[in-house]
């Protein structure tokens, strides 16, 4: 499905507000832990792809364990991590851990690495390194375990979340610069509101083994990443105000860094109970906006894009993780704006745009089966008409994007 977005001039939008399903981030961590602590509920979930898939290979786990048992996450990566961890861990289950052509040529060795080193039965299927793999679940009693630090951190929260259920917990100990830090944070903070014991000093982190918890109702926050494309749309109006619900000033989620990045961009935000409201500000000077985004990568495409459409320059920087995600975002970024006329340039983490004025119009944007450049490139339309190529990608974490993006007056047509 390719979509043609455009807008009347000038763009305005007058207090409107938005509902958002919770994090994919919070719900995938979890579910994963309801899956381990079944006296948990959940609320507010969110209603994305990757949280349905895993979900559903969750519950494979209520089944009679049969051998080749075949769980596809499809376009997963953050399921793919964190089921890794979790069938290894399942005593008398043997599953194959796959899913699509771009998830194969996504590296797992290192959290493969990390399990083995504690006793886990895990092969590859075709190339090392790479899904698909083949998961023989057991008791795992070793705790000591040691992993690069500035790895995904999906790869150590995977590690994190089985740890409580394991015999002795873990003792992680990671090697080198830490990056990802806030969704580490994440992880720790979910386990600690279940009263789950566990100390990150230095670059060791110690989860505490526990093999129940209270029941009690979890409540997931809104979905920050999800928020940012309302930054852009708020950021490239003529005049804007929109509320989004539910958020919290105080976020784990490490992509709440927007409030205070798009500050620069001409876009204050307020706190109501649990409800934040963007404004646009029309006076704002800025002529290069200089990030490092160690900490928040996923939010690195619509910041670009944002910078494109206010005419101004950015460079950016701790992108590294960008280069194994839905697709290479790296070289993404650098081929569809250079299609809008932009002077761009990536190394292997960090993108340089040049300011400009100048976008060509009715550009196809290819989206690579990837939700983020899709949902990144959408507030563009403010300023020029585009076209988003296979527009349904994303679903995968953001299914009512395009209705919501309607409700605020973008013009969108099926082409």
């Amino acid at each position: 499905m390719n979509l043609l977005l455009t807008t009347s001039s000038p763009f305005t939008i007058d207090n409107l507000q938005v509902n958002i399903t919770g994090s994919k981030s919070e719900t995938n961590r979890l579910l994963l832990l309801q899956a381990l602590y079944p006296n948990i509920a959940l609320a507010n979930t969110s209603n994305s792809d990757d949280s349905e898939v895993m979900q559903k290979a969750l519950a494979i786990n209520h089944q009679a364990p049969t051998t080749n048992q075949i769980v596809d996450i499809h376009h997963a990566g953050t399921a793919m991590r964190f089921l890794t961890a979790y069938f290894a861990g399942s005593e008398g289950r043997e599953i194959v851990l796959t899913g699509s052509q771009r998830m194969t040529e996504r590296p797992i060795q290192v959290l493969v690495e990390a399990l083995q080193q504690l006793g886990a039965h895990i092969t590859y299927e075709n190339q090392v390194g790479y899904p698909p793999i083949r998961i023989k679940g057991q008791k795992i009693t070793a705790n000591k375990v040691s992993i690069p630090a500035n790895v995904s951190s999906q790869y150590i929260s995977a590690l994190l979340l089985i740890a409580p259920k394991l015999e002795n917990g873990i003792e992680l100990t990671l090697v080198g610069e830490i990056t990802s830090v806030p969704y580490i944070k994440m992880t720790l903070a979910l386990l600690n509101d279940l009263d789950i014991q566990t100390s990150f000093e230095g670059n060791m982190i110690k989860i505490y083994p526990q093999q129940a918890v209270a029941t009690k109702t979890m409540t997931v926050e809104s979905d920050w990443s999800s928020a940012s494309y309302f930054f852009s749309l708020v950021a490239l109006s003529d005049q804007a105000s929109i509320s989004l619900t539910s958020y919290k000033p105080t976020s784990l989620q490490g992509d709440s860094a927007l409030v205070g990045i798009y500050a620069q961009m001409g876009v204050t935000t307020h706190f109501d109970e649990n409800k934040m409201t963007l404004v646009k500000q029309p006076d704002f000077k800025l002529e290069t906006l200089n990030l490092e985004l160690n900490n928040t990568p996923d939010i690195a495409q619509t910041i670009v894009v944002t910078c494109l459409g206010l005419g101004i320059g950015c460079h950016l920087t701790g992108l590294h993780t960008l280069k194994i995600k839905e697709t290479d975002r790296l070289e993404a970024l650098r081929i569809e704006l250079t299609k809008l006329g932009a002077n761009i340039m990536v190394t292997n983490d960090s993108l340089t745009l040049v300011a400009s004025n100048a976008i060509n119009p009715n550009v196809k944007i290819a989206t690579y089966n990837d939700h983020r450049m899709a949902m990144a490139f959408a507030p563009l339309a403010l300023k020029v008409p585009i076209i988003i190529e296979n527009a349904e990608v994303v679903s995968k974490s953001y299914p009512d994007f395009w209705t919501d993006m309607k409700s605020l007056g973008l013009q969108i047509s099926e082409i």
